[in-house]
């Protein structure tokens, strides 16, 4: 339930010739979540928010989340980028 299909389609693609090749883009994908997620986090901490700069890490996210098939993290972008869009800190 907190992968979809599209994770399927990456783990067909490990074979004998790569046989880390999930691993290894979990492990990317972990990474730079993790550098987005603490800029998104920096960015909010300020007393005026960049929302253009934040919706940029927002959108970065949102394609990382989206190609590896971690949807429920996609949508939670998609929401943060309509608040971002609104201007609303909290949202």
């Amino acid at each position: 339930g907190v992968l979809d299909n599209q994770f399927s389609q990456i783990q067909a693609l490990q074979d004998s010739t790569n046989p880390n090749f999930v691993e290894e883009v979990i492990t990317l994908f972990c990474n730079d979540a993790e550098r987005i997620i603490n800029e998104i986090n920096r960015n909010l901490g300020y007393q005026n928010v960049d929302f253009s700069n934040l919706d940029s890490y927002v959108h970065q996210l949102k394609g990382s989340s989206s190609s590896i098939g971690a949807n429920r993290l996609k949508l939670a972008c998609a929401n943060l980028r309509q608040a971002s869009d609104e201007r609303n800190k909290e949202g």
